[in-house]
């Protein structure tokens, strides 16, 4: 999984500019799984953004068409909640069809858990917002293929890219992570100085080098 280093630092520098990306190295960010955190990543404020939209899609377009090409996908399917405007957004910049993918069919009616029209071996690009070890897909892409599409490709805003076994995990599911930008392009912006002292820098740093170690020794 390569990353285009002008489009890692770009991305990287619009998020930091909306507060997409967000510190706190003293009390810390209490996430869902009850463990705690330096940094909290809210891809969603981009769609409250036109500029930083437009620009943003733009450059994930050109991602997907250096990589692998606009001509290769029939479908774009965004996963629920947060990668539907990203797949709609997209699937408008290259004029295809979309659809989006339900956590849980939705219990009445047809009882569908993808909604819009997906054709059987639809070659289908699930776009999101973030990844971060990449296990949050693999439910999206079983549904598309359960549905008679085919999807080895996935393409996100943002990627944690520091968690070892991620790679390994997306190969084993037969997908290619698109990416724009990860915490490495974060941490080498030229704006993070402004936002972060080096101590500061630092507990963000010891956090992304090892997540579960720096978790145990100072989540309480």
């Amino acid at each position: 999984m390569s990353v285009n280093q002008s489009h890692a630092a770009r991305t990287a520098e619009i998020l930091l500019d909306i507060k997409a990306i967000s510190f706190n190295t003293k009390d810390y960010f209490r996430l869902a799984s009850g463990k705690c955190s330096p940094v909290y990543v809210d891809c969603r404020r981009i769609i409250s953004f036109p500029k930083a939209r437009t620009e943003i899609i733009a450059m994930m377009v050109d991602l997907i068409r250096d990589r692998v090409g606009l001509d290769y996908f029939q479908n774009i399917a965004g996963g629920e909640t947060a990668g539907i405007p990203f797949s709609a957004f997209v699937a408008n910049e290259m004029n295809l069809p979309m659809t989006y993918i339900r956590k849980k069919p939705k219990g009445y009616g047809k009882n569908a858990r993808i909604e819009g029209l997906l054709g059987s071996g639809d070659n289908t690009l699930l776009v999101e917002d973030l990844a971060t070890d990449g296990g949050s897909k693999f439910s999206f892409v079983d549904a598309i293929r359960q549905a008679g599409g085919i999807c080895h490709y996935s393409s996100v805003v943002f990627y944690y890219d520091i968690f070892p076994e991620a790679a390994q995990k997306l190969q084993d599911h037969g997908i290619e992570l698109l990416f724009l930008t990860n915490w490495e392009a974060i941490l080498n912006s030229r704006n993070i100085k402004s936002l972060l002292s080096s101590d500061e820098i630092n507990i963000v740093s010891t956090f992304l080098e090892n997540p579960e170690v720096w978790q145990k020794n100072n989540c309480g």
